[in-house]
């Protein structure tokens, strides 16, 4: 009799670990998925091969990495189901995920779907009566197996046709860890992740960030968000000009060297040559001007915040040549450093603004 293969969404947690292993347990053919986009986990798409060796090696799960981002920056335009306390639409999340993992199944002769949901352990989207949304609105009814909790949900395909053992299946219920603790001792499991978000759309201080570019507040149209806007939204000092324009600041080498990587054709990028300082992107800013006058005013506002955030030299010239590119052209802006009371509305960063490196 051959195998059958089940797909299991992975999302690196204990809970989607014990899953995968506990239909593992039963003779069944376990392949995960993990889903990325610029959100949660986007890093892995650098090497998938490296993530895939480090997780059947730690729990002998087979595993691949799958991009999830175009259709995960278009939900959020729109989620059917709502945002969470923050820009996080948990329950959209999920249907997406099985939505897609569901188109997946033909191709990898895949029976039935796996997820590590614990009925009751999330408020928003693990509700008895979220869990059933979240199975209709993805098309999964059935097929779908919540092993964790499973003897405490209404049978699926898998048990009814006894692929799998009902009573081999668990009934975790609510937001406790113990259960799940002593289940990966039983599989020989000490090495797993702590509980933790994971996803920046419930992050406290970068989801505000997010929600405002969808919000039409950069010079970014909403419609044309891509994943490089929302990386850039990560990390850096963050300022709108007066001329509308986004700018971008690094705050060391590592994001320096991030913003160099992003950088696209019609962007302007901005440094000072001649010491330690930031690396700049503004923007689009080919093409997001009405006026070329415009243009020029915010690029010498951004060339003044380049010099206010580097190093500073004592007893030095009061202004610095700030080397800028635009396309295929290369200038140099000669500017003094701006006054601190001169930016502060048009930072959009949360918190303080940063003393100069």
């Amino acid at each position: 009799m051959p195998v059958r293969t089940a797909l299991a969404l992975f999302s690196g947690g204990l809970d989607s670990i014990l899953a995968c292993r506990v239909v593992a347990a039963q003779g069944i053919r376990v392949v995960a998925v993990k889903f990325v986009t610029p959100f949660f986990d986007y890093e892995l798409l650098a090497d998938p091969a490296a993530y895939r060796k480090k997780i059947f090696s730690k729990y002998g799960i087979e595993v691949f990495v799958e991009d999830l981002s175009p259709g995960y920056l278009e939900l959020l335009h729109h989620p059917c189901h709502g945002f969470g306390r923050h820009f996080n639409p948990c329950v959209d999340c999920k249907i997406l995920m099985l939505t897609r993992a569901k188109k997946m199944m033909a191709e990898l002769d895949a029976s039935f779907l796996v997820t590590g949901e614990v009925l009751g352990q999330r408020p928003m989207s693990q509700r008895r009566s979220t869990l059933r949304v979240i199975e209709r609105d993805s098309g999964s009814d059935r097929m779908l197996l919540r092993p964790l909790s499973a003897k405490l949900l209404k049978v699926t395909e898998a048990e009814e046709k006894g692929w799998v053992d009902r009573g081999k299946l668990l009934d975790f219920n609510g937001r406790g860890r113990n259960r799940q603790i002593a289940l990966a001792r039983e599989f020989g499991i000490t090495d797993f992740p702590v509980p933790s978000g994971g996803c920046i759309l419930a992050d406290l201080n970068l989801s505000p960030r997010i929600s405002r570019i969808y919000q039409g507040n950069y010079m970014v149209k909403a419609e044309e968000i891509t994943v490089e806007d929302v990386r850039l939204l990560l990390f850096g000092r963050q300022f709108r000009l007066p001329g509308g324009g986004w700018l971008i600041l690094g705050r060391n080498q590592e994001e320096n060297a991030l913003l160099s990587s992003l950088a696209q054709v019609e962007d302007a990028v901005l440094a000072v040559g001649v010491r330690p300082g930031p690396t700049a992107i503004l923007r689009r800013a080919a093409i997001c001007y009405a006026d070329d006058s415009c243009l020029q005013s915010d690029l010498r506002l951004a060339a003044s915040l380049v010099v206010r955030f580097g190093r500073q030299r004592k007893n030095g010239p009061a202004e610095t040549n700030v080397f800028f590119s635009l396309g295929l052209k290369t200038s140099v802006l000669k500017v003094s450093p701006m006054a601190d009371l001169v930016f502060q509305d048009w930072v959009l960063n949360e918190g303080q603004v940063a003393n100069p490196h």
